[in-house]
C-alpha cells in the first residue's frame, strides 16, 4: 500500500517538474522570438551622406544621396558644413573639390524632409540657419573650391555650385531654379552671387522664370568656366584643382579675397583698393620675391637683362598641366601596348619552338619506324633466298630424280 501511495506522489511530482520545464521552454522561445522581432524592426543603418577623400593634397568632398539624385536633408547639410570646415582647417590642403555621386550633382533640399515635419517650425529653422540648408552657402570660405556638375544642378543644389569658385561642367547637365514652381525661394546666396557673377538682368531671368539653362548657355553667361564630355566633371575638376594647388597659395588667396571684398564687401572703387592694400601680409611680401628670383632665373639673361623669351608668350600653366596629364596617359598606354605586344611575341614564340620540338620529335619517329623496317626488310631477305635456294635444291633434286628412275628400271630388265 505504502508502495502504491509513493509511486502515485511520484508521478504527480514528475508530472509537474514536466509542466514546469514545458513552461520554461515556453518563455525562452517567447523571449527569443521578442528579441528577434526587435532586431527586425530595428531602422537600418544610413549610408554615410557625405564622402571625403584626399587626392594627394586635394580634398574631395561628395554627396553621396543618388536616390534622392544628392537632395540635401538637415542631417546632410550639417556634414557638408563639417565637411568644408575641416578643409579650411587643414593647412596641407589648398584647393577642395565638391561633386556629387551617381548622375547628378544636387537637386535641392530635400522637401519630402520638410513634409514631414512641422511646415512653419521647418521654415523658421530654415532662415535662422547660419550655415544654410544646403551646407555653408551663406559662408564666405577662405580657400579655392572647384565643383564639378553632372546631371541635374537645380534649385538650392545651383547655390551650392554657386557658392564654389570656379565650376566644371558637363555638356549634359541642366541648371535652373526650379524651386521656382514649388513656391521655395532662393535663400541660400543666390540672390547675391549670382547677380555678381553673371549681371542682373540675366539674374532676374533665372530666378524668376526658374527655367532650365544648358552647359552651353551657362558657359556663354559665366556660370560654368569649362564645359567637359559626359562623365568627365570629376577628372577635370580635380585636374584644375591640382593646377591651383600648385601656385603660391598666399598671393593666390589674396587676390582671391579682394575679388570677393571688391564685389560685395565694398561701396566705392576707393575702398577696394584700399582691401588691396590690407589684405597684403609678410608671407605674401615674401613669395613675391620668391616669384621674382625664379622669374629672373628663368626668363631673363643676366648679360643682357633681356628676356631670353621675349617672342614667345608664357604657357598657360593650365594648358600644360593639362598636356603633362594627357602625355602621362599616352606614355602608360603605350607601355600597356609594349607590354601586350612583347606578351603575344613571346606566346608566338613559345608555339613555333613547342611546334618545332613536335615536328622534331615526330620526324624521329619516323625515321626511326622506317630504319626498323628497313632493318627488318634487309633481315628477312637472307632468308627468303636461302629459302627459295632450297626450294630450287629440292625441286633440281626431285626432277633428277624422275628422270633417273626410267634410265634404272630400263637397265634392271633382263636380255630376251
Amino acid at each position: 500500500m505504502f508502495r502504491q501511495l509513493s509511486r502515485c506522489v511520484n508521478k504527480i511530482v514528475d508530472a509537474n517538474v514536466l509542466q514546469l520545464n514545458r513552461g520554461i521552454c515556453s518563455a525562452r522561445c517567447l523571449l527569443k522570438k521578442e528579441a528577434v522581432a526587435e532586431m527586425i524592426e530595428e531602422k537600418p543603418i544610413k549610408p554615410n551622406t557625405v564622402l571625403v577623400e584626399k587626392d594627394k593634397n586635394i580634398t574631395l568632398i561628395g554627396i553621396n544621396r543618388p536616390r534622392q539624385r544628392n537632395a540635401i536633408d538637415g542631417q546632410t547639410a550639417a556634414k557638408l558644413c563639417e565637411a568644408f570646415s575641416a578643409f579650411e582647417a587643414d593647412d596641407a590642403s589648398p584647393v577642395a573639390v565638391l561633386y556629387g555621386i551617381g548622375g547628378s550633382f544636387c537637386s535641392g533640399f530635400d522637401i519630402l524632409e520638410m513634409a514631414n515635419e512641422d511646415e512653419s517650425t521647418v521654415s523658421v529653422e530654415i532662415l535662422m540657419m547660419p550655415e544654410g540648408s544646403v551646407g555653408p552657402t551663406r559662408r564666405q570660405l577662405s580657400k579655392p573650391v572647384v565643383c564639378g556638375i553632372n546631371g541635374y544642378c537645380v534649385a538650392n543644389g545651383l547655390e551650392l555650385a554657386l557658392m564654389c569658385d570656379l565650376r566644371v561642367m558637363e555638356e549634359s547637365a541642366v541648371l535652373g531654379f526650379f524651386n521656382r514652381r514649388f513656391g521655395v525661394p532662393v535663400i541660400d546666396g543666390g540672390t547675391a552671387r549670382l547677380p555678381a557673377m553673371i549681371g542682373l538682368s540675366r539674374a532676374l531671368d533665372l530666378i524668376l522664370t526658374g527655367r532650365h539653362v544648358c552647359a552651353e548657355e551657362a558657359h556663354s553667361m559665366g556660370i560654368a568656366n569649362r564645359i567637359v564630355g559626359t562623365g568627365e566633371a570629376l577628372n577635370k575638376a580635380v585636374e584644375l584643382a591640382k593646377c591651383l594647388s600648385k601656385f603660391p597659395q598666399s598671393a593666390l588667396n589674396h587676390d582671391r579675397k579682394s575679388v570677393y571684398s571688391a564685389v560685395f564687401d565694398v561701396s566705392s572703387f576707393q575702398q577696394a583698393i584700399q582691401n588691396e592694400i590690407m589684405y597684403t601680409s609678410k608671407d605674401i611680401i615674401d613669395q613675391m620675391h620668391d616669384g621674382i628670383k625664379w622669374f629672373n632665373k628663368t626668363f631673363k639673361d643676366k648679360d643682357t637683362d633681356s628676356w631670353l623669351k621675349r617672342d614667345k608668350s608664357m604657357a598657360d600653366w593650365y594648358d600644360e598641366e593639362v598636356a603633362e596629364a594627357a602625355a602621362k596617359v599616352e606614355e602608360e598606354k603605350q607601355a600597356k601596348e609594349a607590354l601586350r605586344i612583347e606578351a603575344q611575341q613571346k606566346a608566338q614564340e613559345e608555339r613555333e619552338r613547342k611546334f618545332k620540338e613536335k615536328t622534331i620529335k615526330s620526324t624521329k619517329v619516323t625515321e626511326k619506324q622506317k630504319t626498323e623496317k628497313e632493318m627488318e626488310k634487309n633481315a628477312a631477305a637472307p632468308e627468303s633466298k636461302e629459302k627459295g635456294d632450297r626450294n630450287v635444291n629440292s625441286t633440281e633434286s626431285k626432277s633428277k630424280v624422275n628422270y633417273e628412275e626410267p634410265k634404272s628400271q630400263t637397265s634392271k630388265e633382263p636380255k630376251k
